[in-house]
């Protein structure tokens, strides 16, 4: 057996336990991760909106917030309390850094 044959069989070993190992994802995995990606891109825009516009009012920024949730939650159902923990403690500290808020 060349130097060849035996690498190739080598990289076909690797291939064959990485497949064991890591198995490869399911399509509602890929679709979840779609979706969370969606989420936060959305989470960072509004985020970004709040501490960048200084003509947005606190009322303006709250009920964007709570649009943020609500759409999220419709993306997530029954994920209200990873919301909470995530989403909500980050929106609160923007809110105090941006409107001097106590």
């Amino acid at each position: 057996m060349g130097a060849a044959e035996a690498e190739r069989m080598e990289k076909e070993n690797l291939k064959r336990t990485e497949q064991e190992i890591i198995p490869s994802k399911t399509e509602e995995q890929i679709e979840e991760q779609k979706l969370i990606r969606r989420m936060q891109m959305m989470m960072n825009m509004v985020m970004q909106v709040i501490a960048q516009d200084r003509s947005l009012s606190v009322e303006e920024a709250s009920q964007m917030i709570a649009d943020t949730r609500k759409a999220a939650l419709a993306m997530f159902p029954g994920k209200e309390l990873a919301y909470d923990l995530i989403w909500k403690p980050r929106f609160q500290r923007l809110m105090r850094e941006r409107f001097r808020l106590m």
